[in-house]
């Protein structure tokens, strides 16, 4: 029986991640995307940031956030399984410069998949909290695996966690997530980062675009919910 369960599951795995890149699909057609979807999920994120703000006894602290080197913000990534279990979104990533600033956002992709007794689908928005920005240029230069490539945990939740937990915690990365619908036994480990370069080029409306370039606040023209963005992270931190 465990046998047969092992051949079919190969066979499923990559069955599964069409199915939730079939999910994912409303964000536009490779290589032929035009701007208004990255924009939406840019609205997405904003949403995503001001729910937390606006609960700050679930969301991420402060005290995390203001130590944030770089944070990914992934709204509605599709989790599903049947035994095994496969998650796809599409998000932003931005990065904090030694004074503070934000930086414009760069489009990712996260997928992945883990094996276990798992039932269900959810649609959860993560958020990667980066403590430094090593794990950053990993990401910039190809495919990034979370705890592997950089120790990734279960972020603390609370106005009342103190600056002294981001000591105590050893991962590099700590993740979040506001989930609707049900699930269990989902792990953020194992998922795997990729930079989006067809809603890079859309967003910013250049083919040519580098995503070095975006996220060291390079003059580049972007649009105004960019800076929108920007504005909300900023409040986050000082608030």
């Amino acid at each position: 029986m465990s046998f047969k369960w092992k051949k079919y599951s190969i066979l499923f795995v990559p069955i599964l991640s069409l199915i939730l890149a079939s999910c994912a699909t409303t964000s536009g057609t490779k290589g032929s995307m035009s701007a208004t979807p990255a924009i939406e999920r840019v609205e997405e994120a904003i949403e995503v940031i001001t729910e937390m703000a606006d609960i700050p006894e679930e969301g991420v602290p402060v005290a995390i956030m203001r130590k944030a080197r770089a944070v990914a913000i992934i709204p509605r990534v599709i989790k599903a399984a049947y035994g095994i279990g496969g998650q796809y979104g599409k998000g932003i990533l931005v990065l904090r410069n030694e004074k503070g600033e934000w930086s414009n956002p760069a489009f990712i992709t996260l997928k992945g998949g883990s094996i276990g007794w798992q039932i269900g689908v959810r649609s959860s928005d993560i958020v990667l909290v980066f403590k430094s920005s090593r794990s950053i240029e990993k990401i910039t230069r190809g495919k990034f695996t979370l705890g592997v490539d950089a120790g990734v945990t279960a972020g603390p939740v609370g106005r009342s966690v103190e600056a002294s937990t981001d000591m105590e915690l050893k991962a590099e990365i700590y993740s979040y997530s506001r989930s609707r619908g049900l699930f269990a036994g989902v792990s953020i480990k194992g998922a795997s980062l990729e930079i989006d370069h067809d809603a890079n080029a859309a967003f910013y409306s250049s083919r040519d675009i580098r995503t070095s370039d975006i996220l060291m606040n390079k003059e580049i023209e972007a649009p105004a919910i960019a800076e929108t963005l920007k504005n909300i992270l900023t409040k986050y931190v000082v608030r």
